[in-house]
């Protein structure tokens, strides 16, 4: 009789675990905008390294625009994005630094605000079509706590060469 207990509650959690979906971390950052309403981006929490708001970059000619410069951090010498230029939006004034680690490199994010960590559920996440618009995102989904909708970063993309 014991055994056919333990099958049962073995088979139950099989089922629980097929059930749930794998939920992320996120960290979620802001793109002000002011013709329109600010850019919620998310970005998976596990890449992130640091998020520093005292920094110094140096300047590196010959770059893309919105290659910022170079930072170094503790030793280790960091390229530096600006978000708001990758996407096509004026530069900021202010900015957040947020250090990435994916795939081993690292890699300096510039973005207006940080706003909070969110756990996200993938099955939540729509993907959208790739489309020269949307090159930077993989996907999309509605907040948690309903209060918009996020845009989730492909990160191939983001730290793609042009």
């Amino acid at each position: 009789m014991s055994n056919i207990n333990e099958e049962n509650s073995l088979a139950e959690n099989q089922v629980e675990t097929e059930n749930s979906s794998k939920t992320r971390k996120y960290l979620i950052f802001i793109i002000h905008d002011t013709e329109t309403s600010d850019l919620k981006l998310g970005i998976n929490a596990e890449y992130v390294v640091e998020i520093l708001n005292n920094y110094t970059l140096t300047y590196l000619p010959q770059m893309p625009e919105y290659v910022r410069g170079i930072f170094n951090m503790r030793g280790q010498i960091i390229p530096v994005m600006d978000m708001r230029l990758r996407l096509n939006k004026p530069a900021g004034e202010k900015a957040l630094l947020v250090v990435l680690n994916y795939g081993g490199i690292e890699l300096g994010i510039l973005v207006d605000a940080v706003d909070r960590m969110l756990d996200i559920e993938d099955q939540a996440i729509t993907t959208v079509p790739s489309q020269k618009a949307q090159q930077f995102v993989s996907g999309i989904c509605a907040t948690p706590d309903q209060s918009g909708d996020l845009m989730i970063l492909d990160y191939d993309q983001l730290f793609a060469h042009e």
